[in-house]
């Protein structure tokens, strides 16, 4: 039965790292098009089990918070680009499946791994081309010409050998293709950070809606998973290296299983399975999607450069946790937090910015706040002589950043 922060987060785990020579790192991301977490539930999926059996499983959310300036569409690649770039629509800017103006200046975790391991390899297996060329902004300028060390994509668009028929027949053909060449390669040259992209599910949803072609769809990407799971078996084995799988999908269902976008529990509600053995109570307590990027930089010893880590949304569900869940408002003249404590004992430390110049690539000026004790879940600090139209705050914990927006109304 199926059932935050970087910087800091991993600080005991790169300790003990660096203490003991470890096994290779690697870390694989698969985004399952449009399965909703009931459906998932409801569907025999063996090799999905396999890896949850491993690892675990846990309900999580796909959206943003509801009614505030993080709301998310709750649409493909406006997921995608969350899980990518760890933060939500009103930082990373795609709307929609257009993708029209995505906002580079937040890094996607691609850009964050290369840059601080230009050696090491990075790949995409993908059912749909913009996820490279868009969302990752490949060989553009605006992300300093990243590219993938190898790419397995755009089938979708080679009507020779993937004829286009009605019952959407040719992207089943594609996912296949993608999942089988996924295997070959990791089992062949084991790139260190990857993604497998497959959408025939989602087709199966908007054609049918709740449906046996749906189930169908979902038997199809267990069979897809296994050949994956099975090659990284294969590397742990026979080349002793540490693997990290993440399977998620993008967005839950409208409750006819036709459409989404919207902020339903359905359509909010996603899943994610791994075979990460060290997770934390946020897990289990309540994933999101923007939590994948800083828990792969967990499992990587990636450690990202403070000014974009204070800008995450996400927190690590792998590995240390000291707080989460951080609320901030203003009233009176009065910047109140409250946040969830893991660590009654440990001192946290709280930055305000009133810019957003970060979004344009520049630099927001913060200034500490204060201390507090993260035991006590709230706090609250004057804003005399501090009137502007928003506040960026961030709370600096032992395991990483927390941040909430206060914008003014």
């Amino acid at each position: 039965m199926k059932r935050v922060f970087i910087v800091a987060v991993c600080f005991s785990m790169l300790f003990f790292q660096a203490r003991a020579q470890e096994r290779a790192k690697k870390a694989l991301f698969v985004i399952l098009d449009g399965i909703p977490a009931d459906v998932l539930d409801s569907v025999p999926t063996p090799n999905i089990d396999r890896v949850i059996k491993a690892g675990g499983y846990t309900k999580a959310l796909m959206g943003g918070d509801v009614g505030t300036y993080s709301q998310t569409p709750t649409i493909s690649a406006v997921g995608y680009n969350s899980l990518l770039t760890g933060t939500w629509v009103n930082k990373h800017n795609v709307w929609g499946n257009s993708i029209k103006q995505p906002n580079y200046h937040y890094w996607t975790i691609f850009r964050y791994f290369k840059s601080a391991f230009p050696e090491k390899q990075t790949a995409i297996f993908s059912t749909w081309l913009d996820n490279r060329t868009k969302l990752v902004g490949a060989n553009l300028p605006a992300t300093n010409w990243f590219d993938f060390d190898y790419y397995f994509d755009g089938m979708e668009n080679d009507t020779l050998n993937f004829p286009h028929d009605e019952e959407r027949n040719y992207i089943h053909l594609i996912d296949e293709a993608v999942s089988k060449e996924t295997a070959r390669y990791i089992k062949a040259e084991a790139p260190d950070l990857s993604w497998m992209y497959l959408e025939y599910s989602d087709d199966m949803g908007h054609k049918y809606g709740n449906s046996p072609q749906m189930i169908d769809g979902v038997r199809k990407a267990d069979v897809q998973i296994g050949r994956v799971w099975e090659a990284i078996q294969y590397r742990e084995k026979k080349f002793d290296e540490d693997w990290l799988i993440v399977i998620t999908t993008d967005h839950g269902r409208e409750e006819n299983g036709f459409g989404h976008g919207g902020q339903s529990e359905r359509e909010r509600t996603i899943w994610i399975a791994t075979n990460a053995k060290q997770t934390n109570q946020h897990f289990n307590d309540q994933a999101e999607m923007v939590d994948i990027l800083p828990s792969m930089a967990c499992h990587l010893g990636l450690n990202i450069p403070k000014k974009y880590a204070m800008e995450l949304d996400g927190v690590s569900f792998i590995g240390e946790l000291s707080a989460d869940k951080m609320v901030a408002k203003v009233e009176n003249g009065q910047l109140q937090l409250s946040w969830k404590s893991y660590a009654d004992k440990q001192i946290g430390r709280v930055w305000l910015a009133t810019t957003n110049h970060f979004k344009e690539g520049d630099l927001d000026n913060y200034w500490l706040m204060g201390e507090v004790e993260l035991g006590q879940e709230s706090a609250s600090f004057s804003l005399k002589g501090t009137a502007s139209d928003i506040y960026k705050v961030v709370m600096e914990t032992p395991s990483g950043y927390l941040n909430y927006w206060v914008l003014k109304e």
